[in-house]
């Protein structure tokens, strides 16, 4: 038996700015704008007052599913524009130390297991990326962009073809957070 609708309603806290455009999404606060299309989605955007409603007519089990997850990127999107998104990452080796240095749009991580090439991990977006000892601090507003980011950096420092329980060596996420620390 199909449901009649589904709907989610996402609450807009104060000093939060959201305009909707047919499913196009402006979210404004007081660290950033974030802008986010959902055009590819059968659903229906609809602002009124402080809250935004996502909803569908007769969905499927598909459509009913994507009601909750856009209700989720736009509640993240409004968490993002307030406090923003903190990804640590240990730097972690035994026997070579590991350089990691950031440069433009990219993350170079030097002497990884003793090799001699650099690796490189993508800065995704308008992220943050900064380095202190042995700890890689990843922030920004879009959630998305900070964790593709601190994945990216991770999936660098991969070790293939050895036994990962002796070859501990690598970069790991140890803690996500909302909020962003100044530095």
């Amino acid at each position: 038996m199909r449901l009649l609708e589904m709907e989610k309603t996402v609450e807009i806290p104060p000093g939060v700015r959201v305009e909707v455009d047919g499913r196009v999404i402006t979210i404004t606060g007081e660290k950033g704008t974030l802008v986010r299309n959902f055009s590819h989605t059968p659903l229906s955007l609809k602002k009124e007052d402080q809250s935004l409603r996502v909803r569908t007519d007769w969905p499927r089990k598909r459509e009913a599913a994507l009601v909750g997850t856009v209700a989720s990127h736009i509640q993240n999107m409004i968490t993002g524009v307030i406090n923003g998104f903190t990804y640590k990452l240990k730097i972690v080796f035994s026997h070579f130390p590991i350089t990691v240095k950031v440069e433009k749009n990219r993350v170079l991580i030097e002497n990884f297991t003793g090799e001699r090439s650099v690796r490189t991990a993508r800065i995704v977006g308008s992220t943050k990326v900064s380095v202190s000892s042995d700890d890689i601090i990843v922030q920004g507003i879009d959630l998305e962009d900070v964790s593709q980011t601190a994945a990216n950096i991770e999936q660098a420092t991969k070790v293939k073809l050895k036994d990962p329980r002796v070859f501990l060596d690598g970069i790991y996420v140890y803690n996500r957070s909302e909020g962003m620390e100044n530095g």
